[in-house]
């Protein structure tokens, strides 16, 4: 699906990334898991719609190597701490001041990044997708890799390289950049460093999510964060889901 939102572009250090910038009230920047796009994650699951109605200005950036973003091939170029400047770099691009942030899954990760790096930007912050494999890694990524540089899907035999490869075909993504993406995207955040999260946080993970970890283990290392559980949701259905839209939107309503 395109996004019915009008696509802007601006150098973050020399690349190019895409966002869409709509609406008006306190902003909220959207940033997306994996293999996915501003559009796939966010746009054809209501979000964007759901935070409009909710009196938000809502921005949704593609990440480097995603959606309409330059592709880069250099594994060194995609650490979770580095595309992190991306959005760190569009919210002083569109001098935001202070927003709320939304991550699902890699976007998550990014967003804690984010988070600790930047606290006088991020308002609060909601982790989507993600719970203790945030601290603990979510593993995987060889045999993902391995999926994406196969001649064909044909050549794909295991169930978590199916499923990856299978999405990032169905979003037209570049396979190339998304191979050097998932080479770096695990780089972890300490227990410690978590711990001293700034920002109110919200953790959102589906109860039968087996990619992201216990959102109630990550909760517990974040003073003053808070669960929202998906119920009957696994990774890749908790995205839309109407509980998650109904926690965060709770959230925001009643974060300082």
């Amino acid at each position: 699906m395109a996004s019915p939102y009008p696509t802007q572009t601006f150098s973050s250090d020399g690349i190019s990334i895409a966002y869409f910038d709509v609406g008006a009230g306190d902003p909220i920047l959207l940033v997306h898991g994996f293999a996915s796009s501003k559009s796939m994650n966010w746009v054809t699951p209501g979000w964007a719609d759901t935070l409009l109605k909710d009196g938000r200005r809502v921005i949704a950036l593609d990440n480097r190597g995603h959606g309409e973003s330059e592709k880069l091939y250099d594994t060194e170029a995609y650490p979770a701490n580095v595309m992190s400047g991306d959005a760190a770099r569009l919210i002083d691009h569109l001098d935001l001041g202070r927003v709320d942030v939304m991550g699902y899954s890699m976007g998550a990760r990014i967003s804690a990044f984010l988070s600790l790096a930047h606290p006088e930007k991020v308002r609060s912050v909601v982790f989507g997708g993600l719970g203790i494999g945030m601290i603990r890694g979510v593993g995987g990524q060889d045999l993902i890799v391995s999926a994406l540089e196969a001649p064909s899907l044909a050549d794909v035999t295991t169930p978590l390289g199916r499923k990856f490869r299978q999405f990032a075909q169905q979003t037209g993504s570049d396979l190339k950049a998304l191979a050097a993406c998932m080479r770096a995207s695990n780089n972890r955040i300490s227990a410690d460093d978590i711990a001293g999260l700034k920002p109110p946080a919200l953790i959102a993970v589906g109860t039968t999510d087996d990619i992201a970890g216990s959102a109630e283990e990550l909760a517990a290392l974040i003073p003053g964060s808070k669960v929202c559980a998906i119920p009957d949701r696994d990774h890749m259905l908790a995205v839309g889901d109407k509980a998650y839209k109904k926690g965060v939107l709770e959230f925001l309503a009643a974060r300082p």
